[in-house]
């Protein structure tokens, strides 16, 4: 995955010089990319006044119609330490997909622009195109770090583009973004508070896949899951929770009991049963098409796990949802406005595995809609 990134990095050649304008940002054309109806920019927003060593890179799709109208939806990758622009944007929801084989961009019919003006931000410092002038600075990283520096590059991306001030303001991501989202929501939160009115960013929501959310109950979750799954034996699933009381913080014990653990050497744990390499499989020519069965890294389990643990009231029970006639998933809701999907036959990265279901699901979400209960 890697390679991969590094590679995509080097065949979309962006703009890469900073300005304060946003139409020195303006993307006119790419090697290989179709025509499109909407605009997108590309470039980066120092973190100056306080930190001007520091420059983040972003790229912006406008919404493929009512753009003014339409929400501003951040997104932000895990690793930690993955490119947004790699990953997110070329891999899965932007609107140019890279072909395996390289050659023409191809257009995503199931861009999440088709709904919202995205805005993927590579963060923190020193990944993908982000760096800074100080080298200690990626000595000095960390989520709350991390949560802050994107607030400053909000605070003055709005700058750039200030008709999007009052848009509804969504944040997503996944992965390790389970840490990133709620942390940045969190420090835009406590800063609108502080701030005029026609200062504050419109935060309306968050959405995180797969998230990295809490060290004991993720890891509960990959055994439990892989032993469900027939990938680890009785044996070794009792050894673990013989080590292991999954606490708050997992002893060193636990630790050592997890060199048992080895299910997943030989699998792709990000969806157990994708074939590891893609050439193997006939439907490798449209690899982003390809459902992924479950993702073993950060399962299912893991998040009803950490569910369990914040003891939330169920407001509208488990049921499935729908996309098109065939059930796309599970739902449930919960007291304060914390929705618990499922996404059946998605692997890690949702978007790449199920795109068409990835979108009905994020269409639903920005517009604040119960996702589809009957077949249509």
């Amino acid at each position: 995955m890697e390679k991969n990134a590094l590679w995509l990095l080097c065949v979309l050649v962006l703009p890469v010089i900073a300005c304060g304008n946003k139409e020195d940002d303006l993307v006119t054309g790419l090697p290989g990319q179709p025509p499109v109806n909407f605009r997108h920019y590309s470039g980066y927003v120092n973190l100056g006044p306080r930190q001007k060593q520091k420059s983040l890179f972003y790229w912006f799709f406008e919404a493929q119609q009512n753009t003014a109208r339409r929400p501003l939806v951040l997104w932000l990758n895990g690793g930690p330490g993955c490119s947004a622009i790699a990953t997110g944007a070329a891999q899965e929801l932007g609107p140019f997909l890279v072909h395996t084989k390289g050659g023409n961009l191809t257009f995503n019919e199931f861009s999440w622009n088709k709904e919202a003006n995205i805005l993927f931000l590579e963060a923190p410092v020193g990944v993908g195109f982000s760096y800074s002038n100080n080298s200690t600075d990626l000595q000095n990283l960390g989520d709350q770090v991390t949560a802050e520096d994107s607030l400053v590059f909000l605070i003055n991306w709005f700058k750039k583009f200030p008709e999007f001030r009052s848009n509804e303001f969504y944040i997503t991501g996944e992965s390790y973004a389970g840490h990133y989202v709620p942390q940045l929501a969190e420090v835009i939160h406590d800063r609108n508070k502080k701030v005029t009115r026609d200062s504050r960013i419109n935060l309306k929501g968050i959405m995180i896949g797969n998230p990295v959310i809490n060290e004991a109950t993720d890891a509960a979750g990959i055994v439990d899951y892989a032993w469900s799954h027939a990938l680890i034996s009785d044996e070794v699933h009792k050894l673990i929770h013989d080590s292991c009381r999954f606490g708050d913080k997992l002893t060193a014990q636990c630790n050592k009991s997890f060199t048992a653990f080895t299910a997943y050497a030989a699998i792709n744990i990000y969806s157990i049963y994708t074939p590891v390499c893609l050439s193997s499989s006939p439907s490798s020519k449209n690899y982003t098409r390809v459902i992924g069965d479950t993702d073993g890294r950060l399962p299912v389990t893991s998040t009803r796990y950490s569910l369990r643990k914040m003891r939330l009231k169920v407001e509208s029970p488990w049921r499935s949802w729908f996309h098109k006639s065939e059930v796309a998933g599970w739902v449930e809701t919960y007291a304060g406005g914390l929705t618990f999907v499922t996404v059946r036959g998605a692997g890690h990265q949702v978007p790449l595995f199920a795109p068409a279901q990835s979108l009905t699901l994020f269409s639903h979400f920005v517009a604040s809609l119960p996702l589809p209960s009957s077949r249509f």
